[in-house]
């Protein structure tokens, strides 16, 4: 069980570990997107299942996207209603992507802006990370440091007395894809859009 304070957590990710901390929905194990194969093997992930872009603003991650004037408008109204917060929007790639984060289809990659003071503190010093709920792939997501901690020895855990304050709702984020045209619903979670 390796938990760890908040400076070594953010020193720890900057070199390229594998890092779990809380976030607004369930805690997260995350790694720099370079990296990412480290989650898919951690978690026993499928390849196509792919990861999310987590950052601290949203104008940390439109780096990571490419689309044309009138759908950056669009990404952004979505953006300026629902971020911070539990919805993640599945936008085409630019080649900043690094093809392991969704090895099934580079072409895609999911964004999201957490509503967690400790996770926007901690992206805000590591950047972008790639990131997904903290269990065995198939499992339910852990709840607790503790219980990831033990689960994922290899991952530094943010250490409990660093995190208390943190509240998870416990459900996923909400899972939007951009069809071109408009949004298509991947997986509906703690964020219900409105028409």
């Amino acid at each position: 069980m390796t938990q760890v304070s908040f400076a070594n957590l953010i020193t720890g990710a900057r070199a390229g570990a594998l890092v779990s901390f809380p976030t607004d929905t369930v805690p997260a194990l995350a790694v720099v997107p370079e990296k990412a194969e480290l989650i898919f093997v951690a978690k026993h992930r499928s390849q196509d299942k792919p990861l999310i872009l987590m950052g601290a603003k949203a104008e940390d991650l439109w780096l990571y996207v490419k689309g044309n004037e009138d759908e950056y408008k669009i990404w952004q109204k979505l953006v300026h209603k629902y971020w911070p917060g539990a919805l993640t929007l599945v936008l085409p790639a630019s080649d900043r992507v690094p093809k392991v984060m969704n090895p099934s289809d580079p072409t895609t990659i999911g964004i999201r802006v957490p509503k967690s003071a400790i996770a926007q503190r901690i992206l805000a010093q590591t950047g972008p990370l790639a990131t997904t709920s903290a269990n065995f792939s198939g499992q339910p997501p852990l709840q607790t440091m503790a219980e990831i901690a033990a689960q994922f020895p290899e991952a530094l855990t943010l250490v409990t007395t660093e995190c208390q304050d943190e509240i998870s709702i416990g459900v996923p984020s909400t899972v939007v894809k951009w069809t071109g045209e408009t949004w298509q619903i991947l997986r509906q979670g703690a964020v219900v859009l409105e028409a």
